[in-house]
């Protein structure tokens, strides 16, 4: 019953079913299936079937690409209340990169048929898996506008003051990831990042304390 209901907890967390009314939550709540997944598990594979999609309950999970000479490219790192894999859900088609956890992680697996019964049963969860998939459009946006046309250390700019945004802290930021996996985010290489983060440091821009980074110039970030 515990279990049940700390699951039902995380449903009603997630954006994909924000607003829905309990009855409805129930539903979803009996398609779930709960996965453990340890450090540096693979979740899926690019080319596998997208059997259905997955939300974080705990932990991060990376979603990367390989490229021919073996660089990995991170795409996105998901946390708590976060889908993924969603769209092959409705395309029917392989999943596009690989999944793996970054920690140990609980994740609530979706599987496809069920879920499209629940979308034909109650159309407001496609309504709200349309916006999160229209913010997850923006997002790649102005990640590809970064890795495109901004200079690394602008990049870097950028995704400080979007942790800030995302932790809700004016003055100072926690890197939930690896610095050597933030390069990779970034589309830089680890030596490259540190060389920006001292940098920075010594403009008196931010401050760095391991993976606590305080922001002692927002303005002067933004400006980079």
């Amino acid at each position: 019953m515990m279990e049940n209901s700390t699951l039902r907890e995380a449903v009603e967390a997630s954006p994909l079913f924000n607003g829905l009314p309990m009855e409805q939550i129930d539903h979803v709540v009996r398609i779930v299936v709960k996965k453990q997944y340890g450090r540096g598990e693979t979740i899926f594979f690019e080319g596998d079937e997208g059997k259905g999609f997955y939300m974080v309950e705990s932990g991060k999970v990376k979603i990367y690409k390989m490229s021919l000479s073996g660089k990995e490219q991170i795409l996105h790192i998901f946390g708590p209340g976060e889908p993924f894999g969603e769209v092959p859900v409705f395309h029917g088609q392989p999943f596009p990169a690989t999944a793996e956890a970054l920690m140990k992680s609980t994740l609530l697996f979706f599987p496809r048929d069920k879920f499209v019964q629940l979308v034909h049963e109650m159309p407001s969860i496609a309504l709200n898996m349309l916006a999160v998939l229209s913010m997850r459009l923006r997002r790649f946006a102005s990640q590809i506008e970064n890795l495109s046309l901004k200079e690394v250390p602008a990049r870097l700019a950028d995704y400080l003051l979007y942790l800030s945004e995302e932790q809700g802290t004016a003055e100072a930021v926690e890197l939930e990831i690896s610095k050597g996996q933030l390069a990779s985010l970034l589309g830089t290489i680890p030596e490259t990042l540190s060389r920006i983060f001292a940098k920075m440091s010594e403009e008196g821009l931010i401050a760095v304390e391991g993976r606590t980074i305080r922001i002692k110039d927002r303005d002067g970030l933004a400006d980079r």
